[in-house]
C-alpha cells in the first residue's frame, strides 16, 4: 500500500488475502459512513435513521452479488474488511462519511490482484532440520503467526506478550518443545524432525498500515520420511554374521568327517574269513627269536 495524495491509497494484493480499509474514526462521533465500488454502494452505517448493510442487503445488483458474504463492516469503527479477495475485486473503493457538521471523503485503489502460489512441497528424511522461509520482509507493526494443522505453534510480532514458539504458545502441542525457532524475518526452523511433524503448515501475515491492512497465508506441505534405526541394522547384520560363520564352520567339519570315512576301506578277507594283512603266526614266531 502506498498513499497518493491525501484522499487516495494504492494497494496491491495477493489473490485470497483479505483487506481491511480502516477509516480512522469512530461511529458515535458520525451519523452516516458508506463504502462504494465502481460507484456502487457495497456497506454503509447510519444511526439516523438506523441502517447497517453488507454487500446484497445494501444494493441487489450483479456488482454487490460478487461480494456476497464476503464483506465485514465494523460498527464501531465503520472499517471494511474484504475477506478472500479474487480478481474481480480490483478497482476503487470509495468511503464516504458524513456528520452533522461536516463531511469527507477517502479513496483507495486497489490497482493489481496477484494470483496466489500454490502451496510448496518440502519432503526431508527424519532427523533433519527443515527451513520455512517467509516470501515477505517483515516490516513493524506486522505480525506473523504459523499454524500446524490449524494449530497455533509460533508467533512474531514487535509486542513481546503476541510473541512465542512451541509450548509458550497458548494452547500449544508439546510435540515441538524445544524444537522450533522464528527469526527476526518471521521463517520457520524445525529440528530434529520426526515422522509426526509431517503436515499442512500455514504462515499467516498481518501486514498493517496506517490505512490498510492486509492478511496474507502462505501454505506448506511438509513430508517425514522414516528412516530406519540404525542400532537395529548393526544388530541384525552382527547376529546374520555369526550365523554364517556358525554355518561354515560346521560344513567344514562336516566335509571332514566325509573325506576321512571316504579314504578308509577294510582289508579284504579269505576263504576262512581271516584278513589277508593280518601277521603270519610263524612271521610273528621266527621274528621274536631272532631268525631271518
Amino acid at each position: 500500500a502506498s498513499g497518493v495524495g491525501s484522499d487516495k491509497i494504492l494497494v496491491s494484493v495477493t489473490e485470497g488475502d483479505s483487506v481491511i480499509f480502516h477509516t480512522g474514526v469512530e461511529t458515535n462521533q458520525h451519523e452516516d459512513i458508506k463504502w462504494y465500488f465502481s460507484n456502487n454502494r457495497i456497506a454503509q452505517f447510519s444511526r439516523f435513521p438506523s441502517v447497517f448493510c453488507t454487500d446484497v442487503k445494501c444494493n441487489a445488483d450483479k456488482v454487490t452479488e460478487s461480494f456476497r458474504d464476503r464483506l465485514k463492516l465494523d460498527i464501531q469503527t465503520g472499517s471494511l474488511t474484504n475477506m478472500n479477495i479474487r480478481p474481480s475485486d480490483s478497482g476503487i473503493y470509495e468511503l464516504k462519511i458524513i456528520s452533522s457538521s461536516s463531511s469527507s471523503e477517502q479513496i483507495f485503489h486497489i490497482v493489481n490482484v496477484v494470483p496466489a502460489a500454490e502451496q510448496e512441497e518440502v519432503k526431508i528424511n527424519e532427523g533433519e532440520s527443515v527451513t520455512l522461509h517467509c516470501s515477505e520482509i517483515r516490516k513493524p507493526n506486522d505480525v506473523l503467526t504459523w499454524y500446524f494443522n490449524d494449530m497455533l505453534i509460533a508467533q512474531i510480532s514487535d509486542d513481546p506478550k503476541k510473541t512465542c514458539a512451541d509450548v509458550q504458545c497458548k494452547n500449544a502441542d508439546e510435540r515441538f518443545r524445544g524444537r522450533l525457532e522464528v527469526n527476526q524475518n518471521g521463517s520457520l526452523t524445525i529440528k530434529d524432525t520426526r515422522n509426526t511433524d509431517s503436515g499442512l503448515y500455514k504462515l499467516q501475515m498481518t501486514i498493517s498500515h496506517s490505512s490498510v491492512s492486509i492478511t496474507r497465508v502462505k501454505r506448506f506441505s511438509v513430508t517425514i520420511t522414516a528412516v530406519p534405526d540404525s542400532s537395529l541394522s548393526s544388530s541384525a547384520v552382527a547376529v546374520i554374521s555369526v550365523f554364517v560363520f556358525l554355518l561354515v564352520i560346521a560344513a567344514v567339519i562336516a566335509g571332514v568327517i566325509y573325506y576321512r570315512h571316504k579314504g578308509y576301506e577294510p582289508a579284504a578277507l579269505n576263504d576262512n574269513g581271516v584278513n589277508n594283512s593280518s601277521p603270519n603266526p610263524k612271521d610273528i614266531a621266527l621274528r621274536d627269536t631272532g631268525h631271518p
